[in-house]
């Protein structure tokens, strides 16, 4: 596995994920968990964090977090360092706690912060460890929801600020979490250019260009090579246009392509092609099933996948 390109600038807002070495849990007790908790709120004291929201799974656990100072390495830094410390010492043990270094996506908060949440907020309901959000302990979702006076290093207002005032908005983003509890849903994180950043086709060239492009990185990064020279939206579309005379396979094509590799929202795939965002999700899954089926389908589509410089995020 590659490692990973670390971007960081100040005002950044990131998904931050750690899982433990082998898959192993890293929480195991009570404890445990509120021992990491402290190592949340002396990062937002100490080195200017600002976490947006968080949860506790059993063998990863994952944050939302702000970074105004751009000073992530240094707030993961203490927050992975310190805990694994406390578990190696309370458990009489040596070694890396955690799988390598942590995974972080820079994300495009108006777009993605308030959805992200919702994502980090159910995963213990996804995990079948929990039927609803709010009997899960170990998440921000009841400072969220108001069943919990929230601690002063945990801000909330961000993304409560999009739900409207006060007693409102709590209620009005109970509605939104549980909106998708009964649900199959696509993990946003899955948009993510190179695996590296989330947002719309210009923020993803806007932190390219002045954040990636002509800084010191090791070119054979897997994520470096994503982001490099990525085509846009129109591109890939002019492109599954010339694959075939079949106007109808085109669209499929593009649809397809521009789900898996553009990087753009759903929203502006499917004006560019009438669609709703969610037929955008079930179109891409369908023509996947197709390419599966037909070889010579799929060829000419990974042909045209190395023309255009694609890989997947």
């Amino acid at each position: 596995m590659g490692r990973p390109l670390r971007i960081e600038f100040s005002g950044a807002h990131y998904h931050v994920t750690s899982r433990g070495n082998e898959r192993k849990d890293v929480f195991k007790s009570q404890k445990d968990r509120e021992q990491f908790l402290s190592y949340l709120e002396s990062a937002a004291f100490r080195y200017g964090a600002i976490i947006h929201a968080y949860c506790l799974m059993n063998n990863h656990y994952h944050l939302l977090i702000e970074t105004p100072s751009g000073n992530l390495s240094q707030i993961m830094k203490h927050i992975n360092g310190a805990y694994t410390n406390y578990f190696n010492i309370k458990r009489k043990r040596n070694g890396h706690l955690f799988q390598g270094r942590y995974k972080a996506i820079v994300i495009e908060a108006d777009e993605y912060a308030k959805e992200l949440s919702r994502y980090i907020h159910l995963n213990p309901v996804r995990a079948g460890m929990v039927s609803r959000p709010e009997e899960y302990r170990w998440s921000s979702y009841l400072d969220y929801s108001g069943e919990r006076t929230r601690p002063e290093w945990l801000n909330t207002a961000f993304i409560l600020d999009y739900f409207g005032k006060d007693t409102i908005s709590g209620k009005n983003y109970r509605r939104f979490v549980e909106e998708l509890i009964e649900h199959e849903y696509e993990s946003p994180l899955n948009r993510a250019t190179g695996a590296t950043i989330l947002g719309g086709a210009e923020f993803v060239s806007e932190i390219t260009r002045r954040y990636v492009d002509g800084k010191e990185h090791d070119r054979d990064l897997p994520a470096l090579r994503k982001l490099s020279a990525k085509p846009t939206l129109d591109a890939i579309i002019r492109a599954a246009e010339t694959l075939t005379g079949n106007d109808r396979l085109s669209k499929k094509i593009g649809i397809y392509l521009c789900h898996k590799y553009s990087g753009a929202k759903l929203k502006d795939i499917g004006e560019r092609y009438g669609i709703k965002e969610s037929a955008v999700s079930q179109a891409s899954r369908r023509f996947e099933q197709e390419m599966e089926r037909d070889n010579q389908l799929g060829n000419q589509i990974k042909h045209l996948i190395t023309t255009l410089g694609l890989s997947y995020v």
